[in-house]
């Protein structure tokens, strides 16, 4: 019985951020809003956007869900963190994609890379590995926000 709730528990961790950035990209209409833009050097094709935060949400799955099996007095905290960091991420493409705020994104997603730190930061004192697992997270965040920052300068 505590294996088929250990399974229901991995399967809710992957589906949250899943579910978040789904609704989140059907709410900001992005493919057809990425390609309309001038974009910076270095900015991928459209088609590697899905692929690559799919596998990002799965990752952060599956840190949420070690962090929440620890017994550390720390894991609220942590997971709290988790869910703000969530939040941010939601709201990040709805700001930049279906309201072309791209200056406003722009801060709101330098505050989302500091709580990813903060979350990072938390996870890493719990269990190092789920902390390991979301550095490619960070990486992509902040190479998102070179391209923000160039879709700003030249729009």
């Amino acid at each position: 019985m505590k294996n088929r709730q250990n399974l229901y528990d991995m399967i809710i961790s992957l589906l949250i951020p899943v579910a978040v950035g789904s609704i989140s990209a059907l709410i900001s209409r992005i493919p057809g809003r990425y390609a309309g833009m001038q974009q910076p050097p270095f900015s991928p094709p459209a088609i590697v956007f899905p692929i690559v935060w799919t596998a990002l949400y799965i990752l952060m799955g599956i840190s949420a869900y070690m962090i929440s099996r620890s017994e550390d007095a720390r894991k609220s905290r942590a997971l709290s963190v988790y869910a703000l960091q969530l939040f941010f991420n939601f709201f990040w493409s709805i700001l930049f994609f279906r309201f072309s705020w791209y200056l406003p994104a722009f801060f709101w997603l330098a505050a989302m890379i500091i709580l990813i730190l903060i979350m990072i930061f938390r996870f890493f004192q719990i269990k190092p590995l789920a902390a390991y697992l979301q550095i490619l997270y960070l990486f992509w965040c902040l190479f998102a926000a070179y391209l923000n920052f160039g879709v700003y300068w030249l729009n």
